[in-house]
């Protein structure tokens, strides 16, 4: 019996195992080489790396704003008369009350500028007095007249009465006819001499009344005219409007000041004001009402805009903010605050915090890491609104994806960050 020659089998289960393995390493290897060809890349430490999570939650517009802190109400202190600084009554800090003096001036110009038109004024004053006295004098003369003229028109009437109730023979047995006739035609002449007088007495009466009250208003007004020149020396004399503190004096001793000139203010300190500046690009947003917020101290505090000034220098405009409740304790004229000013209401968006990638790309694009997270890769997106926290992210990314948030400028124009 012939043994069997046993030829070897060429294709193994081991062969076959190894050489597959070695097709899917070329086949990866190939869909690497064409995936990544033309592909700009770059090996960048992740630790280097600030990255953050896409996420849905609520968002508010606001910008961030300095505002410095005022006084509710100022009042300034100009000059009403020119002069010379002659005494400082008050000094910056102090608080006044009303009518307080703060300084005086002398002007010897206007002292004798004064006594010329107040001497005329005085002499005028007295002419008018003595005009209304004489009017006052003829009007009693008047009714003097008209009293004497009425008593001998009662004798005269009694007398004419008492002969005329007599018959024809009684009254011939005392006097002669003509003599009653005579009479008679005299009390008649002193009762029509009576009536006009009267008349007369009526007529000077009205008119006397109308003069006397021109006079008296001649006289108001010329007292008034005194009381003016008078005012111009009180003037010299600084005073305080209302009550407050005295915030800024520019007055030395010596010093001379022009009528009109700027010597001070006082500053209402019950309540306090916030000025603002903003970019004009916000102008047509803002609007009296709107809220702002700002910490002091560890305590979060709320504004409200009360006036936006329209006119724009320099490309911005100024704005005054209330607070909405107490003030801080201890605030102080002068004292900065920065302040979160909203401009829009609370609503739900896709936020993306902010970092230094937006100086770089402007909003456009970012460098999202993939599931693995081993690469970030470029993608274009469309950034909304911000705060001064987070963007409104409107356009390519999704809730719960990672973005590279940090500064862009060390990654050029690469299309993919390999993280290591």
């Amino acid at each position: 019996m012939m043994d069997r020659k046993i030829e070897k089998k060429k294709w193994t289960l081991r062969k076959i195992v190894g050489l597959a393995g070695v097709g899917l390493f070329v086949c990866f290897s190939a869909y690497g080489f064409w995936r990544d060809s033309g592909v700009a890349r770059l090996n960048v430490e992740i630790e280097k790396l600030t990255v953050s999570q896409v996420e849905r939650g609520p968002f508010v517009e606001f910008i961030p704003v300095r505002g410095a802190v005022l006084p509710g109400k100022t009042v300034y202190l100009d000059a009403l008369e020119g002069g010379q600084v002659a005494e400082v009554l008050s000094e910056e800090g102090r608080m006044t009350e009303k009518g307080d003096a703060i300084l005086r001036l002398t002007n010897a110009d206007l002292q004798l500028q004064v006594m010329n038109q107040e001497t005329p004024l005085e002499e005028q004053l007295d002419r008018l007095r003595n005009a209304r006295l004489e009017l006052e004098q003829n009007l009693l003369k008047s009714r003097q007249d008209l009293m004497g003229l009425d008593f001998q028109l009662q004798q005269k009437r009694r007398r004419f009465e008492k002969y005329s109730s007599l018959s024809e023979d009684d009254l011939v047995a005392v006097m002669p006819r003509a003599d009653f006739e005579q009479m008679k035609d005299d009390y008649e002449y002193h009762g029509r001499l009576w009536e006009i007088k009267l008349e007369t007495h009526r007529q000077d009466s009205v008119l006397a009344h109308l003069r006397i009250e021109q006079q008296e208003g001649s006289v108001a007004r010329t007292q008034r005219n005194v009381e003016v020149v008078r005012q111009r020396l009180d003037n010299l004399i600084l005073r305080a409007p209302i009550a407050g503190q005295l915030t800024v004096l520019n007055a030395e001793i010596g010093e001379s000041k022009g009528r009109g000139e700027r010597l001070g203010q006082i500053d209402v300190l019950d309540r306090f004001k916030v000025r603002a500046a903003i970019d004009e690009f916000y102008i047509a947003r803002i609007q009296k009402g709107q809220r702002g917020r700002f910490d002091l101290a560890g305590a979060a505090y709320e504004l409200a805009i009360d006036k936006v000034y329209p006119e724009v220098r320099d490309g911005r405009f100024e704005i005054d903010l209330e607070f909405a409740g107490e003030p801080p304790e201890g605030i102080r004229r002068g004292q900065t605050l920065q302040i979160r000013l909203e401009l829009g209401d609370l609503e739900e968006a896709l936020l993306l915090a902010r970092g230094g990638f937006y100086q770089k790309t402007g909003g456009n694009w970012v460098y999202v890491l993939d599931e693995e997270g081993g690469r970030a890769i470029k993608r274009a997106v469309r950034i909304g609104r911000q705060n001064t926290r987070v963007f409104e992210v409107l356009e390519g990314l999704e809730p719960g994806e990672r973005v590279i948030t940090s500064s862009y400028d060390n990654f050029g124009d690469m299309d993919v960050l390999v993280l290591k």
